[in-house]
């Protein structure tokens, strides 16, 4: 039987535990309290995140990253991504030499710029054939009900890819391999700024006229960083790219939609988080993305502007004036 670790007991971990233990896998979910584990061994729910989901017996909680990792042909990291290097830190010494490291976070990491497959490879020194990422439109809270859901996994050795598919397939959740790690990332870390963008008109009151500018105007700085790094830019027409940014620009159970939704709405940073409970990754993000794209000469212009509304406290109306305003120019471009 395939076993598994999942790092994070937050609402996409537990999920993301679920369908692993219904795809036929052992699963140890690791998490910091051990309330919450006594919880999930005693329950079988995690109260704190997705009260009222009954999760299979085959995932049990510890808050021993030895006994977590103990045989683990894989191990899911699913923290806060400025989190990854001081806890993975931690983590690496314990793990085996077969065990496979996967991200499911959506994030760049402040002051190095680095995609979390990187910082997973410079931390743990383990090579790109060991380091796999999960991304796509993945609603915990939908997944967690069991409702129809796609993604993608991609590693750059494609025989590691089609084994962590086959340990995450299931009747209500599809995953397709991908070897565009760079692309599959990209997507998932730069759709939260653009979901922040656009829950920002959102809390504004504007039409789906500017939302549907945003996410397409998002898509096409998003394929531009992925070209200036080297990724396929199918993926960006994929669930990672294009399916992912749909999901958290649209619905009310993303976090960083939600967040923008509330700065559109007048709130100040500081009230916004202070209502949000779990960590929206775009919050933090969009300054790394931003620092990537200068480093990779490359204009992104609405996430500039999430920056300088969410750090640099522009106005909303202000910064849509400012995008409105700049030159015009082909679409391609």
């Amino acid at each position: 039987m395939t076993r598994c670790a999942v790092f994070g007991t937050g609402s996409w971990g537990t999920a993301f535990a679920m369908v692993l233990a219904d795809a036929g896998c052992e699963v140890t979910l690791w998490g910091r309290r051990q309330e919450l584990a006594v919880a999930v061994n005693a329950t079988h729910t995690n109260p704190d995140y997705l009260p009222g989901v009954r999760l299979p017996d085959a995932v049990r909680a510890t808050t021993d990253p030895a006994e977590a990792l103990a045989r683990a042909d894989f191990a899911v990291l699913v923290v806060p991504s400025q989190t990854l290097r001081e806890n993975l830190a931690a983590w690496a010494p314990l793990l085996e030499p077969q065990t496979v490291l996967v991200s499911l976070m959506k994030g760049i990491e402040l002051g190095t710029a680095k995609r979390m497959s990187e910082v997973v490879g410079e931390v743990a020194k383990v090579g790109p054939e060991r380091i796999a990422v999960v991304s796509g439109p993945n609603l915990a809270r939908e997944i967690a009900n069991r409702q129809p859901a796609a993604s993608v996994v991609a590693c750059t050795d494609e025989a590691v890819a089609k084994r962590l598919q086959a340990a995450c397939h299931t009747p209500y959740f599809r995953p397709y391999t991908n070897t565009d790690v760079i692309g599959c990332e990209l997507g998932g870390a730069v759709k939260n700024v653009i979901g922040l963008a656009v829950g920002m008109a959102d809390g504004m009151g504007l039409g789906d006229n500017t939302k549907a500018t945003l996410i397409t105007r998002g898509l096409a700085e998003t394929t531009r960083l992925g070209l200036a790094l080297g990724a396929d830019p199918y993926t960006f027409a994929g669930l990672a790219g294009m399916g992912d940014l749909v999901a958290t620009c649209s619905s009310p159970l993303s976090r960083n939609h939600t967040f923008g939704t509330n700065l559109g709405r007048g709130m100040s940073l500081a009230e916004t988080i202070a209502a949000t409970r779990q960590t929206a990754e775009g919050v933090k993000s969009c300054e790394s993305v931003l620092d990537l794209a200068r480093r990779s000469g490359v204009d992104m212009p609405i996430v500039e502007a999430v920056v300088d509304v969410v750090h640099n406290g522009r106005p909303t109306q202000e910064a849509l004036r400012a995008l409105m305003s700049r030159s015009a120019k082909p679409e391609r471009r």
